[in-house]
């Protein structure tokens, strides 16, 4: 496994994350494929000795049950805190990005994940109703008190991304390290200005959805699994453009049988030809990793990138919320 350093800090991260949408008490309409106890520690165990080093959640991924699973695995499994870098994330609860909702919500992941302090704190969108100062500065806090060493953002438009890191520039705050945007083969939107701002400030990018809810890791548009039947979400995300998609689908397939290789490693191939530093792969099968992990030893050439996104076309706003 390769390792590399999270924007600006001294975290090294692998160069694949596990996420923790996968985990968690499977119940409503977003989390009905969610992994037990007992898979959740099997997938990290297996990821683990791999050498995946980093694991992505949310305080509202299963009600809160993906950072408990996540937690006790780790315990179970015996692992040190040191060794493995952790990442949960703030917005969809009360209060979004209000001081006192920052303040309490991080207690609340720190109990869940069985930890005194996270790796990588993240605003899971942009918040209308708070003050960019009264966020900002809570972050910082956060950081000062060593409940946090790195905070990071989601899915938002550059506008607001750029404000913010200004916003923290001018005060003396801590700035973000990372940026978790949708991106994928079929999903390029924040090329066009949010990436940008990213590399102006060497923001590491740990995009979400690389595999695009695994339509790029199958032929054709279904695979039968229980997420792909049930996953209004992720219908949601792809099916308007599945013309589109299928077409690129179609390449990553015509490309991975060139080289030999599955058509995940040919997608997450092509995300470390793009910059990203560690995509989140949000597996639900252990084999899921092992792909995922040899994806990070595969180089594409310039002509293999420009072949892979020849057939894209722009798509509407998938992730940034409207004002």
């Amino acid at each position: 496994m390769k390792y590399i350093k999270l924007g600006n800090t001294d975290i090294e991260v692998s160069r694949i994350c596990i996420g923790g949408m996968s985990f968690g008490e499977a119940s409503g309409d977003l989390f009905k494929w969610a992994l037990s106890r007992e898979d959740t520690q099997a997938m990290i165990e297996h990821a683990y000795g791999l050498g995946v080093n980093f694991i992505d959640t949310a305080n509202c991924y299963s009600s809160g049950t993906s950072e408990e699973y996540i937690g006790q695995a780790l315990k179970n499994l015996g692992i040190s805190r040191n060794k493995v870098v952790l990442a949960s994330k703030v917005y969809f609860n009360e209060g979004k990005l209000g001081r006192e909702a920052i303040e309490r919500e991080i207690e609340g992941s720190l109990k869940r994940l069985g930890t005194d302090y996270l790796d990588l704190y993240q605003i899971h969108r942009f918040d209308y109703g708070t003050p960019i100062e009264e966020t900002m500065e809570a972050l910082d806090r956060l950081v000062k008190s060593g409940k946090v060493r790195a905070i990071g953002a989601s899915a938002m438009y550059g506008y607001q991304f750029h404000n913010m890191q200004i916003c923290a520039e001018r005060n003396g705050w801590t700035k973000f390290s990372s940026m978790q945007n949708h991106y994928n083969l079929l999903y390029r939107e924040d090329e066009r200005e949010l990436i940008p701002i990213c590399r102006q400030y060497n923001v590491s990018l740990i995009p979400y959805s690389p595999l695009a809810g695994g339509h790029l890791a199958h032929k054709g548009w279904k695979s039968g699994s229980k997420r792909s039947d049930t996953d209004n979400v992720l219908k949601n995300k792809y099916d308007g453009e599945m013309e589109n998609n299928l077409q690129i689908v179609e390449r990553v397939s015509a490309l991975a049988a060139k080289y030999g290789v599955t058509m995940t490693e040919i997608a997450l191939a092509w995300h470390y030809a793009k910059g990203v530093a560690a995509p989140i792969v949000g597996a639900t099968k252990v084999a899921h990793f092992d792909d995922a992990a040899k994806a990070a030893e595969l180089t594409l050439t310039e002509a293999d990138c420009a072949y892979l996104e020849e057939a894209y076309k722009p798509h509407r706003i998938v992730g940034a919320l409207p004002g």
